[in-house]
């Protein structure tokens, strides 16, 4: 019998093992790595939700709950049917209702009562129910001094659930809050009973009356220009409702088939009736769309709900629920037709912190809505010593400096721009922008962008996303065309009426419209401006064009054309100052083969840069001058 040495045995079993495990590593690589299921998401968040709550470092910001809400916000989204769904929606009740007690801001609170009502709503049976009505009428009765919508909810509670285990706190709250004292009709209408009903009585609610019966406001008609569907030409259909909201700022959007005349007016609330205010506006010769839900929650501390129905044959009616009182503007814009309702929460000092909360280390403030510094560090408490530095602090806690830019990409996706000499002015933008906001960011500026790839973004989202994301300047980035391939040059824009051929020329072609359009345009855009940051936006404009002239013209030749005015779609709403600059023409040869360039583009990032830097310095000398 032959023997197999030691050596010549493991190198056999080398040989045949070694690719054996190759092959089964190479198949386990490859199989699918199962998803986690909606349970283990939720179960994963629930642990952030309270790992977050325990840690009073972190639980004082704001962006760490945000990060926990989206969480839940998304597992609820992609799984609307699951069994963790409403528990997702309970616990983004409790997400607002964490933030409130830390920042004691009602606006936080609003959104936990209509997170909390929504699931009472969609889940009436289901077991967290209870403690959705429960914990709404603690916030009622102790945080938002409801007293009598607080005492709806407790008794709510104990009728629908009155074995359920939050029965007895409910029992017991409900004994420790006074009913509010009667109105002095009150005896009087109860005597009356047989012909009327008793004010008194939460339900049924009645139903909203006509517009006419209640106390008028003025309701506005659409602006002349607004012709309104041609004769014959059948019913316009509003197609979608869209909106982009942040806590201070919502922009509604109705996309309609075609132009419309409207009619639009702020209703008074009803109190005694849950009854928020309400904006209605009326689409003339409109259908509701197939694809329009009759309600969408928004949610987002300015508003509670839109909801858009069918008032008559020929008219569509979109009312939009208030959480509150607000300052709103309603314009439409062409190419296709949208309305536009910008929506401003109002200016409100921020309450203290309560006092039921522990005092926190100097070096760690608590939780408020305020911006970080630029550095990434929470802002620090005031110093006492040192009317500088104290004054410094104050300038970057209100807000009197620049912290957040968001650039804007012109174009995208299906818009190509302009497009000549080889180049694609979506393009160019998009390099640009990349380009900008390393330089900006090398800065210390936080850097935001509406676009960071060849996508498509309507012109009236763009500011909206600015607005939302609280940017404090807004930079959108273009390059020029024009039929005469001589024409060459910078220039740099704010939103105002147009002055010139040229600037009705660039405003048409950027906001995509006839010419004809622009002169319309004009005639809605006087409201418009009223709060518009228009010397602001100049003053940075000058900046800009100033700066970026000087940096260009230390190895090129370049035209300056100076600052212009025109009603750009893009700068419309904004609550920052906003300009939009054209880099180049992509018409001219020579400038064409400039804008194709990198080390080009960097000397007009670098002057942008200035430009910004320039301006940031101009309004803290001018607030340091007032201290």
């Amino acid at each position: 019998m032959r023997l197999i040495s030691t050596s010549s045995f493991l190198s056999f079993l080398l040989r045949g093992l070694v690719p054996a495990l190759l092959l089964c590593a190479l198949v386990l690589a490859a199989a699918p790595v199962r998803a986690a299921t909606a349970a283990e998401q939720f179960s994963l968040a629930y642990k952030d939700f309270h790992a977050l709550a325990k840690d009073s470092k972190r639980a004082k910001f704001r962006h760490e709950w945000d990060k926990v809400a989206d969480t839940f916000d998304e597992i609820l989204k992609k799984n609307p049917k699951s069994g963790v769904a409403p528990k997702c929606l309970f616990y983004l009740g409790r997400v607002q209702e964490e933030l409130g007690d830390r920042s004691g801001n009602d606006k936080d609170y609003a959104k936990a009562l209509d997170y909390y009502a929504q699931f009472v709503k969609r889940y009436p049976r289901h077991g967290w129910a209870d403690d959705c009505l429960y914990r709404s009428a603690e916030l009622r009765i102790n945080r938002l001094d409801q007293t009598a919508q607080g005492r709806e909810d407790l008794e709510t509670l104990l009728k629908r659930h009155p074995k359920g285990d939050q029965a007895a706190k409910a029992r017991k709250l409900l004994a420790q809050t006074p009913a509010p004292k009667a109105a002095p009709a009150a005896p009087k209408a109860q005597a009356s009973a047989s012909k009327a009903p008793a004010p008194a009585k939460p339900a049924p609610r009645p139903a909203p009356a006509p517009a006419a019966a209640e106390p008028e406001t003025p309701a506005h008609e659409s602006p002349a220009a607004i012709k309104g569907r041609p004769a014959g030409s059948g019913r316009a259909v509003l197609g979608e409702v869209r909106y982009t909201s942040s806590d201070d700022y919502t922009r509604v959007i109705l996309d309609v088939s075609g132009e419309v005349k409207y009619r639009y007016q702020l209703l008074p609330p009803a109190p005694e009736v849950g009854r928020p205010h309400r904006l209605y506006v009326d689409l003339a010769e409109t259908a509701v769309g197939k694809g329009v839900p009759p309600q969408v929650k928004v949610s987002d501390g300015i508003l509670r709900s839109i909801r858009s129905g069918q008032k008559d044959p020929d008219t569509t009616r979109v009312v939009i629920d208030f959480q509150e009182l607000q300052e709103y503007k309603v314009f439409p814009l062409s190419d296709p037709y949208r309305l536009v309702i910008d929506v401003y929460a109002s200016a409100k000092e921020e309450k203290p912190v309560r006092a039921t909360l522990k005092p926190e280390p100097e070096d760690e403030p608590e939780l408020a809505p305020a911006k970080k510094s630029r550095k990434g560090s929470p802002i620090k408490p005031l110093k006492l010593k040192g009317s500088k530095s104290m004054a410094n602090n104050l300038i970057e806690q209100l807000g009197l400096t620049i912290d957040t830019i968001m650039i804007d990409p012109g174009h995208g996706g299906k818009d190509g721009g302009a497009v000549a000499n080889g180049l694609r002015e979506k393009d160019v933008n998009l390099q640009f922008a990349k380009i900008l906001g390393r330089k900006l960011k090398d800065q210390g500026f936080n850097v935001l962008y509406t676009r960071t790839t060849d996508i498509f973004i309507p012109l009236e989202k763009r500011t909206a996303m600015a607005n939302a994301r609280k940017a404090d300047i807004f930079i959108s980035i273009h390059c020029n065309a024009n039929t005469d391939s001589r024409v060459n040059g910078l220039e740099t824009y704010t939103l105002n009426l147009a002055r010139t051929e040229d600037a009705v020329r660039v405003a048409a072609r950027e906001n995509a419209v006839d010419a004809k359009r622009i002169s319309d345009l004009q005639f809605i855009l006087t409201d418009l401006m009223l709060n518009s940051k228009m010397k602001e936006s100049t003053d940075l404009a000058k900046g800009v064009q100033r700066e970026v002239v000087k940096s260009v013209r230390t190895n090129w030749e370049l035209r300056d054309h100076g600052v212009r005015e025109a009603p750009f779609y893009v700068l419309m709403g904004a609550k920052m100052p906003a300009v939009l600059v054209e880099l180049g023409y992509v018409t001219n040869k020579a400038e064409a083969s400039r804008l194709k360039s990198d080390y080009y583009l960097k000397y007009l990032a670098d002057g942008i840069v200035e430009g910004v830097l320039a301006y940031k310095h101009q309004i803290e000398r001018y607030a340091m001058s007032k201290f």
